[in-house]
């Protein structure tokens, strides 16, 4: 009887889902091979269900998760899901194209791999470049391209919060500034005028 590593499948999958949830993530990162590291981890094929505990760090090419604990479940069609608890879960990866990171957080963060959606829930913070969305509740469908915050109820004082920078024609993230004018020497002196 050949052995094969403990749900393999489960592993790959919770890299491949985080890592492909924003559209505008490095596409090179799809084939890059994925490390997973852990305190310790269960599995169970029977289930289908792998355990990651303890300081699990994900990465895959330029895309990095860090939790406390992630749990990853594969149903019999082949798709996905994926559950990360921290505090806070941090991901974060390379956009295509651009020299800047995305980068999302909360307490918890979900990914369901048939709507190829991913959830931040509580504390949720998502940031591309120096754009930023803050609230209870963001999430983002890789499908549709559409995004959703929530704030947290009344009581809290939460609200959804973003703050979006001007475009900036040159690419590079940061409005350009406005050319300086040159100074020029005075060829004459004139008194001041009153």
């Amino acid at each position: 009887m050949a052995l094969r590593p403990p749900c393999s499948r489960l592993t790959l999958a919770l890299c491949l889902a985080l890592a492909a949830a924003p559209a505008l993530a490095e596409k090179a990162d799809r084939s890059k091979p994925i490390l997973v590291e852990a305190d310790s981890m269960s599995a169970d094929d029977q289930k289908q269900v792998t355990v990651w505990e303890r300081n699990v760090l994900v990465v895959q090419g330029t895309m990095q998760i860090r939790a406390d604990k992630v749990i990853v479940q594969q149903f019999p069609d082949g798709t996905q899901n994926a559950t990360a608890w921290g505090n806070p879960v941090s991901f974060r990866q390379k956009r295509e194209g651009a020299d800047d990171y995305i980068e999302g957080f909360g307490e918890r963060v979900e990914y369901r791999g048939k709507d190829e959606l991913i959830s931040f829930f509580s504390k949720a913070r998502v940031r591309r470049g120096q754009d930023e969305l803050r609230g209870n509740f963001i999430s983002y469908n890789a499908a549709t391209e559409i995004f959703e915050a929530k704030g947290g109820d009344v009581a809290s004082g939460g609200r959804v919060r973003g703050v979006f920078q001007p475009s900036a024609k040159d690419g590079s993230g940061v409005p350009k500034a406005a050319a300086p004018v040159p100074l020029q020497p005075s060829r004459s002196l004139s008194p001041p005028s009153d």
